[in-house]
């Protein structure tokens, strides 16, 4: 059986080692990216079967990646988990506020979780997600 891909994507060294770990000990094929642009270069070489994102990043941030994923057809339909310590409605208001000047809305993200995540939260969440 083929391992499922995921892409992390965060600015932290840290927590790129701590999701490699988390996601390569639970059976993942596990990819880590420091920033948006490298994230979207490595999902459109190889897309991922589900990305987990960062949203505080320097120079293009989690907001401007998603946007990207979500108008690019070959990645809109991969699952997306925004992983950071911003809350969760500032970011659904950011997403509100960026949808008011779209043609296209931008859907919420598949799932949310607040940094520090346990990793059996994690799992579960990466797990449901890939089930559907």
């Amino acid at each position: 059986m083929e391992k499922k891909r995921v892409l992390f994507v965060d600015d932290e060294l840290d927590m790129r080692i701590y999701l490699a770990t988390v996601l390569r000990t639970a059976g993942y094929e596990a990819s880590g990216a420091r920033n948006a642009r490298e994230a979207l270069d490595q999902a459109r070489r190889t897309p991922p079967d589900l990305i987990l994102m960062d949203v505080m990043m320097p120079q293009a941030g989690g907001v401007v990646l998603y946007q990207e994923l979500k108008k690019d057809p070959r990645l809109r339909d991969i699952p997306v988990v925004v992983l950071t310590g911003v809350g969760e409605k500032p970011f659904a208001h950011h997403l509100r506020m960026l949808n008011l000047r779209l043609a296209e809305p931008l859907p919420p993200p598949d799932d949310y979780l607040e940094k520090p995540v346990e990793p059996d939260r994690l799992l579960r969440t990466i797990e449901r997600l890939l089930s559907r």
